[in-house]
């Protein structure tokens, strides 16, 4: 099967979501209490018996963690913090619902829970959750019963995290066929992980025959390694699907091949809404491939390519299919090497776009040239952006009027990420001064690995420290002095929490300054003749409607 090993670094990160199945049942315990014992709420409302508890619970449990987990996806790059804070929140929205419709007799009615939270139970069918495990003929046929029942609503199923052995496949295929006339959501990633190539291969067939003819808007097959071979192990399933709203192909080792395979197969997209690529070995002849897949996705407003080895050619490709695509409002692209020129092409594109909330353009070598043009293209845009991102992207303090110009513009942004860049302590105070009025949903900030001193640190804590809703400024691997550091600490004394950890940051930097260099730049400050400060006079931003 294909090989898909990213081989560039990433930083080491933590992730909240999903939690472990210790936790969940830790929490499902909890409810039970909060529903039957002595609280605020019970006295007020009434408990439930301990059986009549437990059972609510599970189900509350169940349809908050699938609330949480559709955030989840729609974030996978995050750490999982807001999914976690909606689990939480949903369960407390649920536990009271609970509460205010009194002591009940029996629960297995099922009007304990609201019907709105009810009905997700009704129509997705998920054996995901516990661990990762084969899975034979003999468990198949237990975990899949539900799928049989007469009258049973199902519209959704995920089969991920399960890996699917051939007597399986056999089991499910029948099950899946009858089945045919009510799926509208078929997720089976990750579903063969661990078998030889051969039998993966007839697995997929199998699953492709069975569901052949589902009118679906939405498919996922993302986790499998598929490469040119397990794309046309789906090709009965891709070839009758005419009206797929979402598809999902991430981590797949899709090369050149499997990405002709791709456009060759599925023949309409003229619904697609949402398709994803991330983390394949595309290149630049894959990405024409995917380009012609999005030329003909009028309706396209969620396209992620990213960490698939795409070059300029593919680059210019993706940028010029992309014109089509007049209602995008997610776009990422990161992790690629689009160089300078595909940035140019790409501004073009996104100057047409009214509708774009979210950038992701972080590491595709774009340069001062490259980021100045999709900058002033951002600025000029009417698209509402909230989050952009351009990380590692060699972006120096030549760029730096430009994205202050587009970032001045842009009110709604809660997002910004310039980090690993080389904007200094001049580019940092010019994007400081760019945020400094309104920008009132402005949240996070990384501006980390920029060769900033103390000068910039302390006019982008100064700013963002008074923002209400900040929630974190990031200036971390920086060269800042230990006074600098000191200084800022003191600045956001009164809530500490929305300062980044400093742990990487080189007060003894080769582009660092001395004490006697700080104190200049403070004399300097205070009588307005810095030579900073006399080159922002000059700044002038635009804020066009």
């Amino acid at each position: 099967m294909a090989d898909t090993l990213d081989s560039r670094p990433h930083a080491f990160s933590i992730k909240l979501w999903p939690p472990s199945l210790p936790t969940r049942q830790a929490l499902i315990e909890r409810i039970t209490n909060n529903l039957s014992s002595k609280t605020i709420f019970t006295e007020k409302y009434g408990s439930l018996t301990r059986e009549q508890a437990m059972e609510n619970a599970k189900r509350i449990e169940d349809v908050a963690f699938s609330t949480a987990n559709q955030q989840f996806e729609r974030e996978p790059d995050g750490d999982g913090g807001l999914a976690v804070q909606l689990y939480a929140k949903e369960c407390s929205k649920l536990i009271l619902e609970i509460l205010k419709k009194g002591p009940v007799a029996k629960v297995a009615t099922k009007e304990s829970v609201s019907e709105e939270a009810a009905s997700p139970r009704e129509t997705f069918f998920d054996i995901s959750k516990g661990k990762r495990a084969f899975i034979e003929a003999e468990e198949a046929e237990e975990l899949l019963k539900p799928l049989k029942e007469p009258g049973n609503a199902y519209t959704k199923i995920c089969f991920s995290n399960r890996s699917f052995g051939l007597g399986a496949a056999r089991v499910a295929e029948p099950i899946l066929a009858s089945l045919k006339d009510q799926l509208k959501e078929v997720d089976l990633s990750d579903f063969v992980a661990g078998r030889p190539e051969v039998e993966a291969l007839e697995v997929m067939n199998i699953f492709s025959d069975a569901l052949q003819g589902c009118i679906l808007s939405s498919l996922n097959l993302s986790e499998n390694a598929l490469g040119e071979k397990g794309v046309r192990a789906f090709g009965t399933l891709l070839k009758s699907q005419s009206s797929l709203e979402e598809l999902y192909l991430m981590n797949d080792g899709i090369s050149k091949e499997a990405a002709q395979a791709v456009s060759e197969l599925i023949p309409s997209t003229d619904n697609l809404r949402v398709l994803q690529f991330h983390n394949n070995m595309t290149g630049d002849e894959g990405a024409v491939a995917i380009a012609e897949v999005v030329k003909r996705s009028p309706l396209l407003e969620n396209f992620r390519c990213s960490s698939t080895r795409v070059g300029t050619e593919g680059g210019i490709a993706l940028s010029e299919a992309l014109e089509h695509c007049t209602h995008m409002e997610k776009l990422d692209l990161r992790d690629n090497m689009f160089g300078t020129e595909a940035g140019v092409s790409l501004s073009k594109t996104l100057s047409s776009f009214k509708h774009l909330t979210e950038l992701y353009l972080s590491y595709l070598n774009l340069e001062d040239e490259g980021a100045i043009a999709i900058a002033n293209a951002l600025k000029e845009s009417a698209s509402p952006i909230e989050v952009l991102e351009m990380a590692g992207n060699d972006i120096t303090v030549e760029a730096a009027s430009a994205i202050t110009a587009c970032v001045a513009t842009k009110q709604q942004v809660s997002k910004l990420n310039l980090s690993e860049n080389e904007l200094k302590d001049e580019g940092c105070v010019q994007i400081a001064k760019s945020i400094e009025d309104d920008h009132s949903k402005l949240q996070y900030i990384d501006m980390s690995t920029n060769y900033i001193r103390r000068a910039g640190a302390r006019a982008l804590a100064q700013v963002v420290v008074k923002k209400e809703g900040f929630k974190m400024l990031n200036i971390d691997g920086n060269i800042i002095s230990e006074e600098g550091i000191e200084e800022v600490k003191e600045i956001f004394k009164k809530s500490p929490e929305l300062l980044g950890a400093l742990d990487e940051n080189d007060p003894d930097g080769e582009e660092g300054e001395d004490d006697e260099e700080d104190e200049e730049d403070e004399e300097n400050e205070a009588n307005g003749n810095g030579e900073l400060e006399s080159k922002l006079k000059n700044l002038e931003v635009n804020q066009d409607d």
